[in-house]
């Protein structure tokens, strides 16, 4: 899913198109098992741990640029396990299993004037290249890695929203953790922790949501804005208002008339929408956007379009406090980057030329404000050569190692995703 270690030419591309979705060219040919049924993964699981093979856990592998490459001796593919097993409008909950690619989740949803709540991201344009854009991301994979939209500032990360699973832990044992009801007491949790584990605990069978009703009209309110740190002032005072922002972000180039702009969002029924529109015009000044207009800009929010960045680049998610937002983007800037800001300053997406000195760079400044951070991409060379999260302290990572020996104590899970391999 890399490409050639070092070329730092194409960061993604997937079995389909040709390539290994695991690791790199470097990591050798993968025997790939595509169970379509839940005990097809208990028996693959079961005859790993009996050879002893390690396994890449993927679904169409369009996240497999993130972090560091997998080093497996087989790829177990999710992608047959696909379709939606309940869906209850009324109760507002819908299950399907992690194979299910997310449009048709999506629309699924829209046939009930329904969405997902945490708004996640398609980043097959900037994770993968060539045909492996073309194919669908998966409901296992967005629970995998967390990710969520601009939505968050409002109701949360996607893990919150995350019911229950069913799922196969590294002894080919199937677990299963809430329930498919929005209160549930059943015992333990972990339905929490398996989502964002990148599939180094477990292997997703079956995911439950809790869902929204849409809102009838989107609007958007557009504040030309060429520094951040006026930006993150603006957008500050637009989500202390009373008026239920839901979305609220600075791009450092809207379009040629505007350029860079703050920009905060509100949805709700028409009425209501256009009369907290207007309060917040005559509030922070700037102009509006239609319900159509909105809702294509967000889009280009959540997806992360008005961050630029050339095939070579390097990407980073930082997440920090967003009034140290600006310092960071300041920086990325000072290190030839670019940026995108989202969540109120609380989010930003930062591009840079691929190399450690830059890293280094970015990660001390997020570190010394107490935030966190991914490297979303890199050439293999730079995915294995610097750490790809944040380093745990020694507590953090002997209760993880705890954690990985309770669900995975053969370590056959993704070896190498998120650390180094000891």
């Amino acid at each position: 899913m890399v490409a050639e270690s070092g070329q730092g030419v194409s960061f993604a591309a997937c079995h389909e198109a040709g390539c290994q979705g695991c690791g790199s060219s470097m990591s050798g040919f993968h025997t790939q098992d595509a169970p379509d049924s839940e005990q097809g993964v208990v028996d693959t699981v079961q005859a790993a741990v009996a050879r002893r093979e390690t396994l890449c856990i993927e679904g169409n592998a369009t996240k497999a640029a993130m972090l560091r490459p997998v080093r497996a001796d087989r790829v177990l593919s999710t992608r047959h396990l696909a379709g939606i097993t309940l869906y209850s409008p009324n109760e507002m909950i819908i299950s399907a299993r992690p194979g299910t690619p997310i449009d048709v989740l999506e629309a699924a949803l829209a046939e009930h004037r329904q969405i997902l709540i945490a708004e996640p991201p398609d980043l097959r344009h900037m994770l993968c290249s060539g045909e492996a854009q073309t194919l669908p991301q998966t409901l296992g994979g967005l629970v995998a890695t967390n990710l969520a939209g601009p939505r968050r500032i409002q109701y949360g990360s996607f893990r919150d929203h995350v019911l229950g699973v069913r799922a196969v832990n590294g002894r080919g044992e199937l677990i299963h953790s809430g329930g498919r009801v929005l209160k549930n007491v059943t015992g333990l949790d972990f339905s929490k922790l398996l989502t964002g584990s990148f599939g180094t605990l477990a292997i997703l069978t079956e995911i439950t949501l809790k869902v929204l009703p849409a809102d009838e009209t989107v609007g958007t309110l557009v504040l030309p804005c060429p520094s951040p740190e006026q930006a993150v002032r603006l957008l500050s005072a637009g989500l202390g208002s009373p008026f239920g922002v839901t979305g609220a972000a600075w791009v450092a180039h809207l379009d040629a008339a505007c350029g860079p702009a703050a920009l905060l969002r509100i949805e709700a029924f028409a009425p209501s929408a256009h009369y907290r529109l207007e309060k917040l015009q005559a509030m922070l000044g700037g102009h509006l956007l239609g319900h159509k207009e909105s809702v294509t800009l967000w889009r280009d929010v959540r997806d992360v379009r008005f961050l630029t960045h050339a095939p070579t680049d390097a990407i980073w998610r930082v997440s920090v406090a967003p009034s140290v937002g600006p310092a960071i983007v300041s920086t990325a800037q000072q290190s030839g980057g670019a940026v995108q800001m989202d969540w109120g300053g609380g989010l930003v997406w930062v591009s840079a030329p691929a190399n450690t000195e830059t890293h280094h760079a970015l990660t001390r400044a997020v570190a010394s404000v107490k935030g966190s951070w991914t490297l979303m991409r890199a050439p293999d060379a730079m995915r294995q050569a610097v750490d790809v999260i944040p380093p745990e302290s020694a507590a953090l990572a002997r209760l993880g190692a705890g954690v990985r020996e309770a669900f995975d104590p053969h370590a056959l899970f993704n070896p190498g995703r998120m650390r180094v391999v000891s």
